[in-house]
C-alpha cells in the first residue's frame, strides 16, 4: 500500500468493499467520536499529518466509506413522526427498494431475511404525512404486497458509534 493510500486498490473479495488499514480505520473512529474534530487533531492521535489526514478522509469521502453529516434530532426540526415499516413483496424485492428508497421520507431501506422482505424507516411530519406516505406511496410501488407499521412512541438509543472492526 502507498504510504498516503486509504485503502488497498483490491477491494474485500468477500463483499467488495475496500480493505482498510489500521490507520483509516482510527481516523473513522475520532470521527465517528466528533465529525468536527480538526485534521491536526485527528493527525495527531493516529500518527499522521494534518494533510495526510485531510487527504485519506477525502478518499474515505470519495470511495463511499464514510459520510460526514449533521444528525439531528427529528423531533426538534418538525419531523413528529417516525416509523419502521415492515413491507412484503411479490416479485422483485430490489426494484421495489431502490422505489422505496427514493423516497424523502425513507431514512433507510434494508432488504432482509426473515417475516419481512424490506424494513423501511420513515421520518414524516405528522400522522396525516405519515398515512400519505405509507398508504399512497409506499403500497402504490409495484411489488408491494403489504406493510405492516411500528410507529415509534419515543425514541430511547440513537447512536452512530459502533467503531470499527
Amino acid at each position: 500500500m502507498q504510504s498516503g493510500g486509504v485503502a488497498s486498490r483490491n477491494a474485500d473479495p468477500s463483499n467488495g468493499a475496500p480493505h482498510l488499514d489500521s490507520v483509516s480505520l482510527a481516523i473513522i473512529e475520532q470521527l465517528q467520536e466528533d465529525g468536527r474534530r480538526p485534521y491536526a487533531a485527528i493527525g495527531k492521535a493516529v500518527g499522521l499529518s494534518e494533510a495526510a489526514v485531510r487527504q485519506r478522509v477525502q478518499k474515505l469521502l470519495d470511495q463511499g466509506v464514510m459520510q460526514i453529516v449533521a444528525v439531528t434530532d427529528p423531533l426538534t426540526v418538525g419531523f413528529r413522526r417516525q416509523a419502521m415499516v415492515g413491507v412484503h413483496v411479490e416479485g422483485d424485492v430490489e426494484a421495489v427498494a431502490e422505489a422505496v428508497g427514493a423516497m424523502d421520507e425513507a431514512e433507510y431501506v434494508v432488504m432482509t431475511a426473515g417475516s419481512f422482505d424490506l424494513i423501511v424507516e420513515i421520518v414524516c411530519e405528522d400522522d396525516d404525512h405519515m398515512l400519505e406516505v405509507i398508504n399512497r406511496r409506499i403500497r402504490a410501488v409495484p411489488g408491494v404486497r403489504s406493510t405492516e407499521s411500528f410507529v415509534y412512541l419515543k425514541l430511547k438509543k440513537q447512536t452512530y458509534m459502533w467503531g470499527t472492526r
